[in-house]
């Protein structure tokens, strides 16, 4: 007897489920035993990785209290994808609504923030701004510039920066009661978080949609009258977060 992929998927992930009816081991006899330690090898391999998945929210949780809430989501998140590097995109969103966390009200920030740092890791590479575009001031102001693949922007009502910081970096301060817009990117091989002033967030979208460098700064500066161009541009090339405009790719 055969046994449909939907009853085995259900079975799989759920310990209150019976073993599916006619599910027979090699030597054809009812898997039973060996089906339950399968389920829960399964449970705990996703559960593994979703902790490699979010250091920073198994650092804020502590290892025990995250194995048991992430051994709730994978029961109830099976994977969608064979692409496993991508498990764990609506981690945040479950987050947001797990009532006994909810004290915590900026976990499903840092959540973003672990996803972000692991979608820029496997995002495709990019050539960077070319040396050409930086020559002339003029010509430099004209240009057009778009994220890198491997760059995201995450805007916050929390400190996230900070939460990141002193609780993944030795001797970082405590985490300041402000708002922090954060850029993920990735100069080289491993993405870094970095902090952004106010006001650079919404330059780099306006410079991700099109807009030339100048006419990007100057709306800034209408909000922003702190904004400091080149700082903020000195950040980004050096992060690699940014690519010619005529070179942009969807991550």
């Amino acid at each position: 007897m055969t046994v449909s992929q939907d009853i085995f998927r259900k079975a799989l992930l759920d310990a209150e489920q019976p073993v599916p009816s006619g599910l027979l081991d090699a030597q054809g006899d009812a898997a039973g035993t060996r089906f339950s330690v399968y389920r829960n090898n399964v449970v705990v391999s996703l559960s593994e990785a979703l902790a490699t998945a979010f250091p920073l929210v198994r650092k804020l949780l502590g290892a025990e209290t995250f194995g048991k809430l992430a051994a709730i989501y994978v029961r109830a998140h099976p994977p969608t994808s064979p692409l496993m590097m991508f498990y764990g995109k609506d981690f945040p969103e479950f987050l947001d609504g797990f009532e006994p966390l909810q004290h915590i009200r900026y976990l499903s920030a840092c959540a973003q923030l672990d996803f972000a740092m692991r979608r820029s890791y496997h995002a495709a590479d990019a050539p960077p701004v070319a040396t050409k575009e930086l020559q002339d001031p003029e010509r430099v102001m004209q240009a057009r510039f778009s994220l890198a693949p491997s760059a995201v922007l995450l805007r916050s009502v929390w400190p996230l920066y900070d939460i990141w910081a002193f609780n993944m970096l030795p001797s970082a301060p405590k985490p300041r009661a402000i708002a922090q817009d954060v850029l993920v990117a990735r100069p080289e091989f491993d993405p870094q978080p970095h902090l952004l002033a106010p006001g650079m967030a919404d330059w780099l979208d306006k410079l991700n949609s099109g807009h030339a460098l100048g006419p990007a700064t100057s709306e800034i500066l209408e909000i922003y009258p702190d904004f400091d161009l080149t700082a903020s541009l000195a950040l980004a090339l050096n992060a690699q977060a940014l690519v010619d405009y005529t070179t942009k790719e969807t991550p």
